[in-house]
Formats: structure tokens, sequence, C-alpha cells
């Protein structure tokens, strides 16, 4: 069964065009604050997060925030910190956005990479590298005179 609008036109699938932009917004303003803010928390000193998405609610009350600490390491801890930081976080992405509401934030780590480098391993893979490499063209095909 297809959703329907209530004017009877199908539902898009996936996020709508004013949801990504709100996402982006909140994605750069989030950004600049985690390049000004000095957290005194111990997980968060000294470390750059890379935040490579957010998706937000369709009513954009709740946004989910993607983050890769640099290097990838320590990102549980890193989250965590950051997700006891999310009423602070909140509180001044309010004063850098211009948003009916300001969504609350939870933060979650971006497990693309990790699925990335997985994939770069299998194609490393000698088995696989021999299916990817090009064959020269058979001769098998010429009809003999």
């Amino acid at each position: 069964m297809k959703r329907t609008t209530s004017k009877g036109r199908p539902s898009p699938v996936g996020p709508s065009q004013r949801q990504l932009r709100a996402g982006e917004l909140i994605r750069h303003a989030l950004v600049e604050i985690l390049r000004e803010e000095d957290f005194e928390d111990e997980a968060l000193v000294g470390v750059s997060v890379t935040l490579t998405e957010v998706r937000m609610s369709p009513d954009l009350k709740h946004a989910v925030c993607f983050i890769e600490p640099l290097g990838g390491e320590h990102a549980p801890e890193v989250v965590k910190a950051l997700n006891r930081h999310s009423k602070f976080l909140r509180g001044r992405l309010g004063r850098e956005i211009d948003m009916k509401f300001t969504p609350d934030l939870k933060f979650l780590h971006d497990e693309s990479f990790d699925e990335a480098e997985r994939i770069g391993r299998l194609f490393d893979d000698p088995k696989v590298r021999q299916d990817l490499t090009p064959q020269p063209p058979s001769d098998s095909w010429k009809d003999e005179d």
C-alpha cells in the first residue's frame, strides 16, 4: 500500500527538502560551535571531530548528529561526552540559527567510515582483486578456416 498526501499524491520517501536544508544549517552551525568551544570534558580535550551529517525529524524538533573523531579513535567516549554536553550545545545553537525551534541534539558515531574501510579490505583481497583486473580478450570466438 502506497502512502499518499492529503491531496492524493504519493508521499515522498526519505527526508524532505526542508529537513535536508535544516540539517545542513545545523551541521554548519555546530561545526563552528565545536571549533570555537573549549570543553573541560576529558574525552573532548584536544579531540577533532568531523560532523558528517545531521538528520532532522519531520517536525524539525530532533536532530541526530553523526560524528567521527579524527583518526576514529575513542569514538564511544567522544559520543558519550557530546551527548552529555548536548543541552549546552543546543543552547549555543539556538543563538546561532534562525529557526522557530532549536532541535534536541543526539550524537551517534558515523559507522560509514568503518564500513568503507571494510569494503576497501575486501577489494584488497587477492581473490577479489583477480576478478577486478581486466582479462585480455580471448581468441576463442574467431572461426578457424
